[in-house]
């Protein structure tokens, strides 16, 4: 999986005062956590931070705190402003090479389904899935070759299978189906 570096300051612990005079200078209160390390509570700018949450990607974070601390960490939680859709507080997830990671990857359709060269329309439900593997066997992107999909059928979580790559979403979660056109039900009736 792809890596993606990013700087922090360390901060104290604050009020809402002290919270949104960070947020005013363009920073984004974040917190860091994990099995064997304690929370360590820090800023990054909001530039930064939206080359990782502005993107359909996953990434595994580098992070490098201004006290030298570095740590592995996946995007854990974001709260969002209602508004304005700016970050207002992100959680990171500290991660080791030797126990599984639990990530979302982005999907991607691949091939060209028969139902569809037969008129239908392929409905894509799914962008992303969640998936647990070690870092090392972490995918960029999880394939779905729909070549063989007919008109009324659907690829489920539960088909898929990865190697060293475990689906964490639920079995019955739709991927994509393949479903009749107006066109399609019109010619089948006059058939």
């Amino acid at each position: 999986m792809k890596h993606i570096e990013l700087k922090g300051v360390i901060r104290e612990v604050g009020n809402k005062a002290a919270v949104k005079s960070i947020r005013k200078q363009g920073l984004v209160p974040c917190n860091i956590y994990g099995s064997g390390i304690q929370n360590v509570l820090f800023t990054v700018t909001a530039k930064d931070l939206k080359s990782l949450t502005h993107t359909p990607n996953s990434y595994i974070v580098d992070l490098e705190l201004n006290d030298g601390q570095k740590f592995h960490a996946v995007l854990h939680e974001v709260q969002w402003h209602p508004v304005t859709d700016e970050a207002l507080h992100v959680d990171f997830l500290a991660v080791t090479a030797d126990k599984p990671v639990v990530i979302d990857v982005p999907v991607v359709i691949t091939g060209h389904s028969e139902g569809v060269k037969l008129g239908g329309k392929l409905l894509v439900s799914s962008r992303k899935l969640r998936v647990s593997a070690n870092m090392d066997s972490l995918p960029d992107t999880l394939e779905v070759d729909v070549t063989n999909l007919m008109i009324g059928k659907q690829i489920v979580a539960g088909d898929l299978h990865y190697d060293n790559v475990n689906i964490v979403s639920p079995k019955g979660t739709i991927i994509c189906s393949v479903r009749a056109t107006r066109a399609t039900a019109m010619a089948q009736n006059n058939a």
